[in-house]
């Protein structure tokens, strides 16, 4: 009996066990899907080591050592990784800029420690661009791994300057990776492609690039895209999040170009973004399962790393050792001395003294501007916050400090009346002062090396004005500049670049340096000078502000004492968005009552906190009050970079001239990023 009912009890175990085999195969279990890293890198800016150059000591939170152990530690956790790059990454640095990037004969250090770290592929930046054509022909021979950019097409036949995309197979899967380039860059590099290269809008090439991708297989769609999550010039399509948009199949998208921390999911599109030189790798972690012939995304995530907790990789800088060693050589050489620094201390800390007046600093940058080119104005802008040109001897690494990036020197012919758009452009970046200010702000939306000022002529900024109005008293040689006067200006071509594409300025150059760099006529300066003296002629002030409030010197103190921060945009790549105003503080109790009857401000009114059980007084009898008349809509539109006023006109069913009118523009044919639109 015991051994019949084994029997019975066998065959019923063996039943279930066939009926397992049959029906376990139907469906994917979460441990068979495929776990798939993609790691996206941008704006690496030549970072090859952790080490600061211009001053000449090791740093913690940048470089491609760096990321190279953060890259090793996720490929050892999952063997089915990618590595992609978006672009900005062989300039940067006096490593690349002024040894490697004006010689193509010399193997490029940043290409050759990318093909040592195993990159899968890499999209233009903008600032590849910089040393023109050939230098990008150059890097694509170089580089192990495909070079990418669908939107950048030669006008000779209309073929790519450079693949528009690749597929990569991993773990099965086929990987298709979109290259985007930034599509602005003729306004920055425009005598460096204008008639050579074109560059359409991102969204108007991805549809064709997603369906050929498709077509040879691909089961997800990566965007690698030099692009910013927000659109930075309207109408030009250069945001990640409209591509996510307007393009729901594409599965990750790498931004950059703006130097901030992106983390985002739209719908089930992954956005990441890092911030530069090598601070921050992005990981993109997916996870697909196989669906017949093809494999579905079943859960998707998005991680920013800081590689401030990863040791440098021994590996990668015993690889790259020579390139370092060499650039070490070059800062050794001393090509001067400095009697004393160049930029005067901020009286108030975190603003620079050399954005609110004339200041050695820059007058040494115009002067060598105006003697090389033998022009008769001259514009130029302080790239950090905290350049100066410090007492003592000097080397390559100090003019790396006053002058960031490797532009040429361009020499060109203006009326007057363009010399003072380009000025009134420039004047935007202070904010309006309001009485109470302690200090002088800057426009929150405008970068601090997008703020220049100018030698060779004298001139007030008069920040009281409203945009459009601030400079006032131009003159040159002591007579008002006319709009029909003829100047030589000096500029460098990033700006010549903007300002012709912003029609502010319209005529060819009479002197181009190019190859030679900017950076390179102040070290000859100061080899030819030997000692150099910090002198200025205070040829322009800012006026419109009274910043004698009985308060300011206590709200300074506050500043230095860390209780008051400077206010900083939302990015923090524009210092001093908001002026420190007393009257505010003041209304709103922030300034001890002691200090107010110090200042002989005991009278001022300040908003008093709801007691915690008030005591409700008799209300009057309610009147009935009059019926309100309608009043018009006013809405309101701030300009950005590149608008012009009929588009804005046409975008709100409106003419350019009704708008002209009812915002008394005096010159409907300059508005400036930042100018508030009034729309009726």
């Amino acid at each position: 009996m015991v051994s019949k009912n084994k029997r019975v009890l066998s065959v019923i175990l063996s039943f279930f066990l066939v009926l397992g085999i049959i029906i376990v195969p139907t469906s994917s279990s979460a441990e068979e899907n495929i776990k798939l890293t993609i790691i996206g890198t941008t704006d690496l800016h030549a970072n090859i080591y952790n080490w600061s150059y211009e001053d000449g000591k090791e740093v913690d939170d940048i470089g491609m050592a760096k990321v190279y152990s953060v890259i090793q530690k996720i490929r050892e956790e999952n063997p089915n990784t990618l590595l992609i790059d978006n672009g900005d990454s062989i300039q940067g640095t006096i490593l690349s800029d002024d040894l490697y990037n004006f010689n193509l004969e010399l193997k490029h250090p940043v290409i050759d420690v990318m093909n040592f770290m195993g990159y899968d592929s890499m999209t233009l930046g903008n600032h590849e661009f910089n040393f023109g054509i050939e230098m990008i022909q150059k890097i694509e021979k170089e580089a192990e791994f495909p070079i990418l950019a669908a939107n950048a097409t030669y006008d000779k036949d209309g073929s790519y300057l450079v693949k528009p995309y690749v597929i990569k197979e991993v773990a099965g899967i086929k990987v298709g990776i979109l290259g985007i380039t930034n599509p602005n860059i003729p306004r920055w590099d425009g005598p460096k492609v204008n008639g050579m290269v074109s560059f359409d809008k991102p969204a108007d090439i991805m549809e064709k690039n997603i369906k050929e991708m498709k077509k040879e297989g691909a089961d997800i769609i990566v965007v690698a895209s030099h692009i910013g999550f927000e659109e930075e010039y309207e109408g030009m399509g250069d945001s990640a999040k409209e591509l996510a948009e307007k393009f729901p199949e594409v599965a990750v998208i790498l931004s950059g170009h703006h130097h901030v921390t992106e983390n985002h999911k739209i719908g089930n599109t992954l956005i990441g973004a890092a911030r530069d030189a090598g601070r921050q790798v992005v990981v993109f972690n997916l996870e697909l399962a196989k669906k017949e012939d093809s494999f579905e995304i079943v859960n998707s995530e998005v991680e920013v790393i800081d590689v401030t907790g990863y040791e440098a990789s021994d590996e990668l800088k015993e690889y790259a050792k020579e390139y370092h060693e060499k650039t070490l050589e070059f800062l050794e050489e001393t090509i001067g001395k400095v009697s004393e620094d160049f930029a005067p201390p901020s009286e108030i800390p975190g603003i620079p003294e050399a954005q609110l007046k004339d200041t050695a600093l820059i007058d040494l940058i115009n002067n060598v501007q105006l003697k090389a080119t033998g022009a008769d104005v001259s514009g130029a802008a302080l790239f950090s916050s905290g350049s100066n040109l410090r007492k003592g001897d000097v080397n390559y690494a100090n003019i790396f400090e006053i002058y960031k990036y490797p532009n040429t020197l361009v020499g060109v012919e203006v009326t007057g009346k363009e010399l003072k758009d380009y000025m009134e452009w420039s004047a935007n970046y202070y904010n309006t002062f309001t009485k109470g200010d302690i200090n002088i702000s800057f426009n929150p939306d405008i970068r601090v090396y997008n703020y220049d000022m100018f030698q060779g002529v004298d001139y007030k900024v008069d920040i009281s004005k409203p945009i459009g109005e601030r400079i006032v008293d131009l003159k040159f040689k002591g007579e008002l500049v006319k709009d029909t006067d003829k100047l030589k200006l000096a500029i460098n071509n990033y700006r010549y670049g903007g300002l012709t594409s912003m029609g502010i300025i319209s005529e060819e150059p009479y002197f181009n340096s190019d190859p030679k760099s900017l950076r390179s006529y102040i070290a000859d300066f100061i080899k030819e000078n030997g000692t150099i003296e910090p002198e200025v002629d205070n040829n322009w002030e800012v006026i419109g502000a009274d910043l004698d409030h009985p308060l300011r010197d206590y709200i300074i103190a506050e500043v230095k004492a860390g209780n008051i921060e400077i206010p900083k945009s939302e990015d923090g790549r524009t210092i001093n968005v908001k002026a420190l105003n007393a009257d505010d503080m003041i209304k709103k109790g922030m300034i001890p009552k002691e200090v107010l009857l110090e200042h002989g401000l005991g009278d001022v009114p300040v908003e008093e906190k709801p007691a915690e059980n008030p005591v409700e007084e008799p209300k009057p009898a309610p009147v009935p009050a009059p019926a309100p008349v309608p009043q018009p809509e006013v809405r309101k539109y701030v300009v950005k970079a590149g608008d012009v006023l009929w588009k804005i006109a046409r975008s709100f069913d409106t003419t350019w001239e009704k708008l002209a009118e009812f915002n008394s523009l005096k010159n409907p044919h300059l508005i400036l990023p930042g100018q508030v639109i009034l729309l009726p």
